[in-house]
């Protein structure tokens, strides 16, 4: 199984990298093959054309040579996902919410062939400060999994008051959905 961890986030430590390692290591031990892309270095949606550049007819970004067209081709051949974003002002941090605004309109149309349809994918959010924007940030990322048609496993919110037991939920959903677990399945 190939395990897919799209990171939004920007910084190389901190609690939203400690809770991308922990997916990470619950999926490798979970007997997953995993990768973890951060996202910051891709553009956001340039709305070529009409509105529709070679998004919409080929499935494509034209504007991919920032990587986001690897980066697609990466989602298309992974088995699970997990998103894992710090909270900004209730939302996604920018560069996940670009990547779903540019992925969403290449997979536009494709429906059940879609990149991400049925497959399976963790949600993470995690607030700074207040702890404030949790349930939109994942209610945001929820959305884009609905567009997509793909099946969440679970979100989880993580702050820095409760990230000693989140951690270890993280790790657990991660080597769960490796192990072939899927999203409905009574324990």
């Amino acid at each position: 199984m190939k395990y897919l961890i799209l990171s939004g986030n920007p910084k190389k430590d901190g609690l939203c990298h400690s809770l991308t390692e922990e997916a990470k290591r619950g999926a490798a031990d979970g007997g997953a093959e995993t990768e973890v892309i951060t996202l910051e270095k891709l553009e956001r949606c340039h709305v070529c054309g009409n509105g529709w550049g070679t998004c919409r007819e080929k499935h494509t970004c034209a504007f991919g040579k920032d990587g986001f067209n690897e980066v697609q081709a990466k989602v298309r051949s992974a088995d699970a996902f997990c998103f894992i974003t710090p909270v900004y002002w209730a939302e996604t941090a920018e560069s996940l919410k670009c990547f779903f605004d540019r992925f969403r309109r290449c997979e536009n149309m494709m429906n059940s062939n879609g990149a991400l349809s049925g497959k399976q994918v963790l949600l993470i959010a995690s607030p700074g400060g207040s702890g404030n924007g949790m349930l939109t940030c994942l209610e945001q990322m929820d959305r884009f999994c609905r567009h997509t048609n793909a099946v969440i496993f679970d979100y989880i919110g993580v702050n820095r008051w409760n990230s000693d037991y989140k951690k270890t939920a993280i790790y657990a959903a991660a080597k769960a959905m490796a192990g072939g677990r899927k999203n409905g399945e009574t324990v």
